[in-house]
């Protein structure tokens, strides 16, 4: 079955950065789409972005362009998300999913303080 286990999440001072990182298994990963959502305290789930199957084309929220890049390794099956100038409201917890799939991993936990 699909899996996905995020990581590389913990507490950082605005304006700091952080990688995250989501390893894939049970599905053709080099086949998918892939992307990011997050989850702020009572909010909804958003997307934050997702990249093209070879890794050439990827879209961002509007929110985080220019601070936030997703990138892929198709033969680690894993995709990444670079987390640059983060800013308090985009503490949430992070989940990376395959487009096409309806699992969602444990996510990891981004806090950022002012």
């Amino acid at each position: 079955q699909v899996q996905l286990v995020e990581s590389g999440g913990g507490l950082v001072q605005s304006g700091g950065s952080l990688r995250l990182s989501c390893v894939a298994s049970g599905f053709a990963f080099p086949n998918y789409a892939m992307s990011w959502y997050r989850q702020a305290p009572g909010k909804e789930r958003e997307a934050v972005g997702v990249i093209s199957v070879t890794g050439d084309a990827a879209n961002l929220l509007d929110s985080v362009k220019g601070r936030f890049t997703i990138s892929r390794d198709n033969a680690k099956k894993a995709v990444y998300l670079q987390m640059n100038s983060l800013k308090p409201e985009d503490t949430a917890v992070y989940y990376c999913k395959a487009v096409g799939f309806g699992s969602w991993g444990q996510g990891t936990q981004v806090t950022v303080s002012s």
